[in-house]
């Protein structure tokens, strides 16, 4: 996908000459000459990348910059010909990832935005959700296997669990729950498949099964979620 950059400076020919850079690079570039041109784009764009001078007209760098940490965790690099401490440690302090100071050069800005994005793109990926390993189920000795380990099921539990998984998503009565699977009739004094559930439950978490949830539906049975199914089909 294309990268995208919001550009902010009010210095007409660098932020010509920045735009064009980037553009070059690929990035779809959005450049703004002040703080609430900048604003109004990060109310309406998801940018990957944002370059910031902290001296503009208006709204200065340090709001815009505030402004949109409140929106996304866009990496943000601040300009700014200030060279003291303090301004760094306030562009810091208000999130900034990155400082550069002018006069610099492309290739500097260059190897600074590269490792921002690197950084984010290795943030994006261990925040990603990782869909978990499948249940294998073996009909043969009728138990379940996840991550090499077997949950060590009773031939009923095994019943049970296929019988939830072959209407995962939902909800099984008792009384069918108790003649698929326990082969007998439901009274209401007859406990012996609530206990078949816990102990399945059990199992399952001791071998680290955590998509597969057995949940009780109040006044009807139990329900299979499967959180690796995505339930819109997509």
């Amino acid at each position: 996908m294309t990268p995208t950059l919001l550009l902010v400076e009010d210095d007409a020919r660098l932020r010509h000459d920045l735009n064009l850079h980037f553009k070059k690079r690929g990035f779809a570039v959005t450049a703004c000459q002040s703080g609430h041109q900048g604003l109004a784009a990060v109310r309406s764009t998801r940018f990957d990348l944002a370059l910031l001078d902290i001296m503009l007209p208006g709204m200065d760098g340090l709001s815009l910059l505030e402004a949109l940490r409140d929106v996304d965790d866009t990496p943000v690099m601040l300009m700014s010909a200030l060279g003291a401490e303090q301004d760094r440690i306030t562009g810091f302090t208000r999130g900034a990832d990155d400082y550069l100071p002018k006069p610099f050069s492309l290739a500097e800005l260059d190897a600074r935005a590269n490792a921002l994005m690197r950084r984010m793109a290795r943030t994006q990926v261990a925040k990603a959700p990782r869909e978990e390993a499948a249940v294998q189920f073996d009909d043969h000795v009728q138990d379940v296997v996840h991550d090499q380990q077997r949950a060590g099921l009773t031939h009923s539990e095994y019943r049970l669990l296929v019988t939830l998984r072959e209407h995962a998503g939902e909800a099984l009565s008792k009384p069918f729950l108790y003649q698929h699977v326990l082969h007998r009739i439901y009274t209401r004094l007859d406990r012996g498949l609530d206990v078949h559930v816990c102990n399945l439950r059990r199992k399952l978490a001791s071998i680290g099964v955590q998509h597969l949830q057995i949940q009780a539906v109040r006044g009807q049975g139990y329900i299979l979620i499967d959180a690796n199914i995505d339930v819109n089909g997509a």
